[in-house]
């Protein structure tokens, strides 16, 4: 059975953050009715409305291993609602629960990922709900433990407000919590972003996502800070963001004080205890297949249509090994497809529609090995290239890798490629390399 990961799109919130570019707006509580309803309709198709025609979407072709519910702000759902979602998916796919234990059971049971804003979480009993319907892991959007900084974000919570629902997910049950932090903040200082890693550290939360804040345009810290943002970018010194330099020594000092606290930095902008690394994100990063169900969601799936298999067929037919060999090519594949973004399209009917349909060339699939992989820590393996492309990844990237190495921006140790300190710092022109 093939791996396979699913994202559940909730686009609800109470209301829009100053930063916030996601596909999320408020809305009421029949609305939200609705849509849960017609998710769940199309999750018991068993395939996403925006899902290639003809792609392989049986039952038996794969084994669920990660479901992350995001948003918008899920906690938003009643236990109830995200319950029935969650039985839909449980009738209509294989999880790995299913399959015989190993002697870790976190290895073996699906990781259920919910997303939850401290703002709506006002109720002990919505988090034991929320566990006794299968969520095993719980990502609090926190961001920070500033008050000030939160109300400046447009946050709709307070620090003591995320205290007591980390508490009570505690007393839910929940052994497996992640907390999202933001640095680079307006009027942030390095010392009051020390003071966030401090208070979160002694909750010891078994995963941190630690992210810089990146200036969206339309929204409306757009509209007040994009000058502010081209003039770090140029090098010259900002009047409300922190300086270029300060950005770096708050990453910088994020990964001192999370490693020696005993969490492994093991991608970009990721931490976690032994054990606890988020695996829907890597199942990303490393191309696993994944379904996307809801407003908005995409979809990476094998794409073996039938009018695929006909193109490839050989001029004689009699040269089996031939044919057989190109229609294993196609049977690699894969499309992404992206849902409606028009909350209409699911409140008008039982309906939606795909915006986006992309079938993935050779090259594509080799680009996004190449810098989603190296997002890890650990990087990408030469042996898995070759295996997956049937090509040395010189033949591919030899001058774009003689490059980087010598510009120390890149290291190559024991069959794999990764990142240097250096190379973690200036990332995206690095991953930019590798588009062919």
């Amino acid at each position: 059975m093939r791996e396979l990961e699913i994202y559940i799109h909730i686009p609800f919130c109470v209301r829009k953050c100053a930063y916030c570019d996601f596909l999320s707006a408020p809305a009421k509580e029949e609305q939200r009715d609705h849509y849960v309803r017609t998710l769940i309709e199309e999750i018991r198709q068993g395939r996403p409305v925006s899902a290639p025609r003809g792609s392989f979407l049986q039952d038996e072709d794969y084994m669920v291993t990660s479901v992350f519910i995001g948003g918008g702000t899920p906690s938003l759902l009643s236990g109830e609602q995200i319950a029935a979602i969650l039985e839909e998916l449980r009738a209509q796919f294989h999880f790995a629960d299913d399959a015989e234990p190993s002697s870790d059971s976190r290895l073996t049971r699906t990781e259920i990922t919910m997303e939850c804003n401290p703002g709506t979480l006002d109720e002990e009993r919505k988090l034991k709900e929320y566990r006794a319907a299968g969520v095993n892991r719980i990502s609090f959007g926190v961001q920070s433990a500033d008050d000030a900084e939160l109300a400046e974000l447009g946050r709709i919570h307070t620090w003591e407000m995320f205290l007591r629902s980390y508490e009570a997910a505690r007393k839910a049950g929940f052994s497996n919590i992640n907390v999202d932090l933001m640095s680079a903040l307006p009027g942030q200082t390095f010392p009051s972003w020390e003071r966030t890693l401090q208070k979160i550290l002694k909750l010891a939360p078994e995963h941190i996502s630690s992210y810089s804040l990146i200036i969206e345009e339309g929204t409306p810290f757009y509209d007040k800070y994009h000058e502010d943002d081209e003039r770090r970018a140029n090098g010259d010194m900002p009047c409300f963001l922190p300086s270029e330099d300060d950005e770096r020594r708050m990453y910088g000092l994020t990964e001192q004080m999370l490693r020696e606290a005993g969490y492994e930095h093991y991608e970009i902008s990721n931490y976690a205890r032994p054990g606890y690394a988020c695996r829907h994100n890597i199942g990303y990063w490393r191309g696993t297949e994944y379904m996307g169900f809801g407003l908005g969601a995409a979809s990476l799936l094998r794409y073996p249509l039938q009018h695929q298999l006909v193109s490839v067929r050989c001029k004689n037919p009699v040269d089996h090994a031939e044919y057989a060999e190109q229609v294993k090519e196609a049977l690699q594949c894969k499309a992404r497809s992206v849902q409606s973004k028009d909350l209409q399209d699911t409140t008008d009917s039982q309906d939606t529609t795909d915006l986006e349909h992309e079938i993935l060339s050779t090259e594509d699939e080799m680009s996004e090995f190449m810098f989603l992989g190296l997002r890890m820590l650990s990087g990408v393996s030469e042996q898995e290239f070759f295996d997956r492309f049937r090509r040395p990844i010189d033949a591919v990237y030899g001058e774009v890798l003689k490059k980087l190495i010598s510009l120390r921006l890149l290291k190559r140790e024991n069959g794999r490629i990764s990142l240097t300190p250096r190379g973690v710092d200036i990332s995206n022109p690095v991953m930019a390399e590798f588009l062919l």
